[in-house]
């Protein structure tokens, strides 16, 4: 008698695997025309360029809209977007952040308090709270899409908060790349002066490259270094973050037990319950040191780096695609203009900030 084997894990994955394909179809399609867009527009970018289209398709096709899709959105907006964290890892130096030098740190940190910190002041003067007021404080603080899209991974904000913050990112973006080396020029600023000036008060990176090396060829060059620098201050952020998760969900869940058992015992149980490490630690932040510890140490060759850089963007892009395809329109007009103002406080808090914590320094 012939006995067939077949391999218990294919009925559970291979199902799985199937429900994603519509929905990972449609972003791959339309990740696939944004990221040539960004490179042609790189003061835009593909990851804007992404959601953007994102929400337009989700608008106007009724297909990408079924219930079909969804599970390939969920994989895109989750699983490529922390993938895409590590991959922008191999990007920073600890070599390169070295030789900037103490002198800036003062400056980098200073904006970066006055951001968060102000984040959280107008934020609650303007009643813009929750995800929102968390991703473009950290958008504005550190570097733009890259940390709105390392926050999202963190703490899993809502694809509203997602679109508004990088919305709030790009639309001040485009001004300060317009705006900075004009002023620069005006108030005499050195090259050294300006690089760190737009490397600590532009967001993205291709930003602070375009207003940069608009100003000269040597703050360009400055201005990278300190965005890279500013960039590693993604890690104790995010950490914080889910520090922050943790804390909220098991109050949460102590409320609940004490309330179903109704006594002490049921809120002293959940505060013993032990803490896996993989939450307080998040798997792609340790992807994303380790990429950093990889490329410090040499073992990624610069001649992969424009390669490495292009796969990020793409992550990042698709990631956004497939939050704007799961988008809809009434949830951001339920949430009207005021991140748009918190996001413009922020943005004239750091850039002057910068200027008047460099006249001290």
């Amino acid at each position: 008698m012939h006995l067939e084997v077949r391999p218990r894990h294919t009925s559970a994955v291979a199902p799985k695997l199937t429900s994603r394909v519509p929905g990972l179809a449609a972003v791959l399609v339309i990740t696939a025309v944004a990221v040539p867009l960004g490179r042609l527009v790189p003061v835009v970018g593909g990851p804007v360029f992404g959601i953007v289209l994102g929400v337009l398709a989700g608008l106007f096709i009724s297909a990408l809209r079924s219930d079909a899709c969804r599970p390939g959105y969920d994989f895109a907006s989750k699983t490529l977007l922390q993938l895409s964290i590590v991959v922008l890892g191999t990007g920073l130096s600890l070599q390169q952040v070295a030789r900037v030098g103490v002198s800036s740190l003062p400056v980098m940190l200073g904006t970066l308090a006055l951001a968060l910190g102000g984040a959280w002041f107008f934020g609650r003067l303007l009643g813009v709270r929750g995800d929102t007021q968390t991703l473009i404080g950290v958008g504005t603080a550190i570097c733009g899409g890259s940390a709105i899209a390392a926050a999202t991974a963190a703490i899993g904000a809502r694809r509203s908060s997602v679109a508004y913050a990088m919305a709030t990112i790009f639309t001040f973006n485009i001004v300060a790349v317009l705006t900075f080396p004009p002023i620069g020029h005006l108030l005499g600023m050195s090259s050294e002066s300006f690089g760190l000036w737009a490397g600590t008060a532009v967001n993205d990176t291709s930003s602070v490259v375009a207003a940069g090396y608009a100003f000269s060829q040597a703050a360009g060059d400055q201005a990278i270094v300190v965005k890279l620098t500013r960039s590693l201050t993604l890690i104790p952020i995010v950490l914080t973050l889910v520090a922050l998760k943790i804390r909220r969900e098991n109050r949460a869940a102590r409320a609940l037990d004490a309330a179903a058992e109704g006594s002490y015992a049921g809120a002293t149980a959940s505060i013993r319950k032990p803490l896996p490490w993989r939450k307080l630690v998040p798997l792609f932040l340790i992807g994303f040191i380790a990429a950093a510890g990889l490329r410090s140490a040499g073992a990624i060759p610069d001649s992969w780096l424009p390669t490495l850089t292009l796969v990020g963007s793409t992550l990042i892009t698709s990631a956004l695609v497939a939050i704007g395809l799961s988008l809809r329109p009434r949830e951001l007009r339920d949430a009207g203009p005021r991140p748009l103002l918190l996001g413009a406080i922020l943005w004239v808090l750091v850039a002057v900030g910068s200027l008047v914590l460099q006249s001290f320094s």
